[in-house]
């Protein structure tokens, strides 16, 4: 049933020749090492099973001496990143009674390169399982995407059917969709990036572990497994994102993405939230273990819940209901089939369960061959063990399983010598001196470049698609500000699925407690320095959350990097994670760095030559706003108003998106222009920006906000003239660039990408934000006002600069993509 593999006697070019041949993601060297874990040679089961668990995506070999340096930790923080997703307080009640967050970030990478729909839809299934496996009901996920540069059948392809695989399974999950970010990079071309972000809420006495409790080995808890029927789909697919994409395995590796089913999790979410109210309703929240399947399936889901706690646990792979009769043993173990969860409980709760998946909640009528069923038992011994047909195919100590792989790879740091290309800037004309002569253009023409690049186009034609507003708890939606705003804690009633949740009750200023969310990760930034890189994307996505009126609270990453065996790369996710850690620990919330509280490593984002994508760490930010209905959007709301800069303003051009449209502009090679000036906002001024302007916007004295980014004022203007949800697009603004500098270039000051935010201001309420700032030592400039004239205006001085109309910019930022 599971043959022993011979191993040990073998030399290191048999032996790797025995794991290829059954697809193992082992080396020689740890093949040895589950051979002295072991005391003789494994099982077929068994070398899989530590293929899997021992892989990056499962094990974090590589990245977890890295990741211990994250601060992780400040007064907010319920739970940190421990288990399936990290908790953060949005209530300030007493503790225990505070409210929470959970939330979770993960990737699909691989998958949705091979099979882009199916790889996308189950990302974000996973997510979403990993936040109800805390105890919480889902209120909201979000999207980042990196794809190719879409000059290529391909790589359109897989960027529509990404977007479909998020739309086609999230909207039937009933969940909304808060947004996200979108980029487009020849970086990407042949390795996308899906990162799925999910939140859910809960009461901090009311979490569920992925740990069994002290007494589950005394007690010998039940085993439960609960979903779908296991069949071959996902088999291999933990061991499948921790390696290189080879071109010609594309539809061998397509086995090892999942099947969806939203219609079948939708089901489970209810029944589960059911669940949690009779549990909590009968005091037995402490009496059991809760993980979703995911990676490594069965295994992963029991050995994870047991191995910490020092127990083991004996699983009879029988009992598991499967889809296709005769399964090997190991794909039952280790497959990695959707719409499945894993409860450890005690034996007085395991009738309840299944009683209440089986027949209250007709799982089977609901899916053929689902069904909740019992597996196995937790041990008071520290082994785990697996059984089929009488057959023990699996013998071995839990945490060796869990915890045998630690690798210190060696890093080197990577030669780089980029330069700011000779870039010349009159009032009007920008210059290149370029190796092959002179290159020319007008501020006008390079205005309407950027705005005609595929990044700086609105991805409306993107989140159309997702359903935006399924609860009623979004107050601002996808495309409408740098961060998507809920009131998830409005109508609790709602959540609970029986007739009500003891304990429920809320203060009328808590019912309206805010949570804004936003992500962001710029890898041509890593590019050129992956230290920035990391650094950069905690402070944006800080910012996003503060311009619509949020204090940042906590953080989740995804960390996209290249292969941890090549020094140079794993030298790039060693600088990105210290870059994050600077930053986090660098902005200053009362007092309290802002913590990072879940996060994921997805590695070998290459291909055999050699080459990776960018180093692409991707940073969430929760923040809190104390009144959700504040939150303010970025389209302008009334003519006359004042636009005030806020914020320092300092050249930061090397991987900015003019450069990146010069080079394509003037039809100059791949990385012609990619600079050195990454920006390194002040963390500071930063803090200092999220003590004032939160409270500015909370007391109204600010109608519009928008955190300057890629592509400059410039577009950050464009972006504030245009209407969203029947929203603004009829007001235009006239700015002048002179009083932020008079030593800047103004190609600069136009497109550098460090440069504070826009604040639209009643005129009246101008000197009140003016002296706020002043207080609080931060750079604040009045550069000009909101017009009835539908157009926007810039000038520096007496030079006019640009002059184009509303309607024509948004005929050029709503081309579709694709």
């Amino acid at each position: 049933l599971s043959p022993l593999l011979p191993l040990s006697d073998k030399q290191d070019e048999e032996l790797l020749s025995i794991l290829k041949e059954h697809n193992i993601s082992l080396t020689v060297g740890e093949a040895r090492k589950i051979i002295g874990f072991l005391g003789r040679d494994p099982t077929l089961t068994e070398a899989i099973v530590w293929g899997i668990q021992g892989s990056e995506h499962c094990s974090y070999k590589s990245s977890k001496t890295f990741l211990k340096t994250l601060p992780t930790s400040n007064s907010h923080v319920i739970l940190g990143p421990a288990e399936d997703s990290g908790i953060v307080a949005i209530t300030d009640g007493p503790e225990g009674k505070r409210w929470g967050l959970a939330i979770a970030h993960e990737s699909h990478n691989s998958p949705s390169q091979i099979v882009p729909f199916e790889g996308a839809a189950t990302g974000i299934g996973g997510v979403v399982r990993d936040v109800v496996c805390m105890g919480a009901r889902v209120v909201g996920c979000m999207d980042l995407l990196r794809f190719g540069d879409l000059k290529s059948r391909e790589t359109i392809n897989i960027a529509k059917e990404v977007c479909r695989g998020i739309g086609g399974y999230g909207n039937p999950l009933g969940i909304p969709n808060l947004g996200g970010d979108t980029v487009f990079d020849s970086s990407y071309n042949g390795h996308c990036l899906v990162n799925a972000v999910a939140m859910g809420i809960l009461r901090e006495d009311e979490i569920i572990h992925s740990y069994v409790p002290t007494e589950a080995g005394k007690e010998h808890y039940d085993i439960i497994l609960v979903g779908k029927p296991t069949d071959r789909s996902g088999f291999g697919g933990a061991s499948f994102a921790s390696a290189d994409l080879e071109e010609d395995k594309k539809e061998q590796n397509s086995g090892a993405v999942q099947e969806p089913n939203p219609f079948l999790e939708r089901h489970l979410l209810a029944s589960t939230y059911d669940l949690f109210d009779w549990l909590k309703t009968n005091n037995h929240l402490s009496r059991i273990s809760f993980k979703d399947l995911g990676a490594g399936g069965i295994v992963c889901a029991s050995v994870e819940q047991v191995a910490d706690q020092g127990f083991g646990a004996e699983i009879d792979l029988e009992q598991v209901h499967t889809a296709i009769p005769d399964l090997p043993a190991e794909v039952i173990a280790c497959a990695e089939t959707q719409e499945r969860f894993c409860f450890c409980c005690h034996p007085d709760l395991t009738e309840h369960i299944l009683n209440h998946y089986n027949t209250t909640w007709e799982l089977p009528r609901i899916a053929e061959g689902a069904a909740a069923s019992k597996v196995g038992h937790v041990t008071e011994d520290d082994t785990f063990r697996l059984s089929y047909k009488g057959e023990t195919v699996c013998e071995a100590r839990a945490l060796d399983i869990t915890c045998g792989f630690l690798e210190e790879r060696p890093v080197m740091q990577p030669k780089k010598d980029n330069k700011e290309p000779a870039l010349s800037c009159n009032l009007t004309e920008i210059s290149l001196e370029g190796s092959k002569g002179k290159y020319h253009c007008s501020i006008d023409e390079a205005c309407r470049a950027i705005l005609d690049s595929t990044n700086a186009k609105s991805k409306e034609s993107i989140y159309l698609h997702y359903d935006k507003s399924v609860q009623g708890n979004v107050i601002v939606e996808a495309g409408e500000a740098d961060a998507g705003v809920i009131a998830p804690l409005q109508d609790l009633t709602s959540m609970a699925m029986g007739t009500s949740h003891p304990d429920w009750e809320l203060s009328d200023a808590d019912q309206w407690r805010g949570v804004a969310v936003a992500g962001d990760g710029v890898g041509r930034y890593g590019r050129i320095d992956p230290y920035l890189q990391g650094y950069q994307a905690v402070m944006e996505s800080i910012r996003n959350v503060v311009a619509v009126g949020a204090t940042p609270r906590a953080l989740t990453d995804c960390l996209n990097y290249g292969n941890p065996e090549v020094p140079e790369q794993l030298f790039e996710l060693k600088e990105g994670i210290r870059g994050i850690g600077d930053a986090a620990r660098g902005v200053q919330v009362d007092g309290e760095c802002v913590a990072v509280i879940s996060g994921n490593v997805s590695l070998y984002n290459s291909a055999p030559d050699g080459s990776a994508i960018d180093p692409t760490a991707i940073v969430c930010c929760v923040g809190v706003v104390e009144d959700a209905r504040s939150a303010v959007t970025m389209q302008f709301k009334k003519s006359d108003s004042i636009l005030i800069h806020l914020g320092s303003i300092t050249q930061a051009l090397g991987g900015s998106l003019y450069y990146q449209v010069l080079e394509e502009h003037w039809g100059l090679g791949p990385d012609t222009m990619l600079g050195n000036e990454v920006p390194h906002h002040s963390s500071s001024e930063l803090s200092s920006i999220a003590s004032l302007l939160p409270s500015l916007i909370q007391q109204g004295l600010v109608l519009s906000c928008h955190d300057i980014s890629q592509g400059g004022i410039f577009l950050a203007l464009t972006e504030m003239m245009l209407s969203r949800r029947g929203m603004g697009g009829e007001i235009g603004c006239s700015v002048d660039l002179e009083p932020l500098s008079n030593t800047l270039r103004t190609d600069v000051l136009l497109f550098t990408e460090q440069a504070g935010f826009i604040l639209e201001v009643p005129t009246h309420q101008a000197e009140a934000v003016m002296r706020g700032a002043t207080d609080h030592d931060i750079a604040a400039n009045i550069i000009g006002t909101t017009t009835a004239k539908p157009e926007l205006r810039i000038s520096r001085g007496e030079q006019a600069l640009l002059q184009e109309s509303n309607a024509n910019i948004a005929s050029i930022a709503r081309e579709s993509l694709f």
